[in-house]
């Protein structure tokens, strides 16, 4: 399968958009805001909670990243009009970090202030390593002026067990994934069974903190050690969510929304769909089978 996945990834350029297209529409929302709000409304008639993303990343251009920060300001805006429960995350790179740092600083904290206003909150998204110190340095600053900032963490890195030293004290907001970025060995554990129990690890450590954790992952046996823990530390629903992406384990999500356990939802929207779904697959080829799966309507249970 792996050899299979490589050769999808390696015909990326000669798939026709439209195939791409036809998979993508499973895990994104849309093109347009109205296409997030609309799904957003699905979820929470389910009990299920969202959190509405911009498709964007790597803006070199100011003018582009503060055409994005309006869109957010927004997308802010109609979530209160339309009173669905979402909140925002956000790309630091999508923001101008690439450009200047104070310019994506500055971005940042406008939206935040606009989330504080109107009753909502900001998630910062984490990207590959490049970036991990300038986001958590921008996530400290605001944090220590509003509340209403979190920021996401990666299992996989192998430096994250030192950051959430600080990230406990400051009894951060915090996104827990496993990392989904292509980083050397040096850099991020490669073994799948390492990752888990590092991902169990930490999750056992920022709870045990008083930290409130999105739980991110689809994976059975991660998710196995996070009730573990949770019922280890007797937490109550309200102390932790459960987060998963559109499209993605939509009966997993319900089983766990059914035991009483909060969920939320990651729902990108954007015209920037197509350089998104090709990154991600770069960046994770196991992504690729499931596209030959969706296409050819082929059951990926028991894999």
């Amino acid at each position: 399968m792996e050899l299979l996945n490589r050769i999808v990834i390696g015909s990326m350029p000669l798939i026709p958009k439209f195939i791409v297209g036809r998979v993508a529409r499973r895990y994104i929302a849309g093109e347009e805001l109205s296409d997030a709000v609309r799904s957003v409304k699905e979820l929470n008639a389910e009990r299920t909670m969202a959190t509405i993303d911009l498709l964007g990343e790597d803006t070199l251009q100011r003018e582009q990243a503060e055409e994005a920060a309006k869109i957010y300001h927004t997308i802010l805006d109609t979530i209160k009009a339309e009173g669905i429960n979402a909140n925002i995350s956000l790309k630091p790179t999508h923001m101008g970090l690439k450009i200047d740092r104070d310019l994506c600083e500055k971005i940042i904290t406008d939206i935040v202030i606009h989330a504080a206003e109107t009753g909502n909150f900001l998630r910062i998204d984490m990207e590959d390593r490049t970036c991990t110190d300038d986001t958590l340095n921008i996530y400290y600053k605001l944090h220590a002026r509003y509340p209403n900032v979190g920021v996401v963490i990666q299992a996989y890195m192998r430096r994250t067990i030192k950051d959430i030293e600080r990230l406990k004290e400051e009894k951060a907001n915090l996104r827990l994934c496993k990392g989904i970025y292509r980083e050397p060995r040096n850099v991020a554990f490669k073994n799948r069974a390492n990752i888990i129990r590092n991902y169990a690890l930490l999750l056992e450590e920022l709870l045990a903190a008083g930290c409130y954790v999105g739980i991110a992952t689809h994976c059975d046996e991660t998710i196995w050690h996070a009730l573990r823990i949770i019922h280890q530390l007797k937490l109550t629903p309200e102390k932790y969510e459960f987060q998963m992406l559109c499209g993605v384990e939509p009966e997993l999500r319900r089983i766990l929304v059914g035991e009483g356990h909060r969920m939320r939802v990651y729902m990108p929207f954007g015209k920037e769909w197509y350089a998104y779904s090709t990154r991600r697959l770069k960046e994770n080829p196991k992504m690729a089978g499931h596209i030959v799966r969706d296409f050819f309507g082929i059951s990926s249970q028991g894999k």
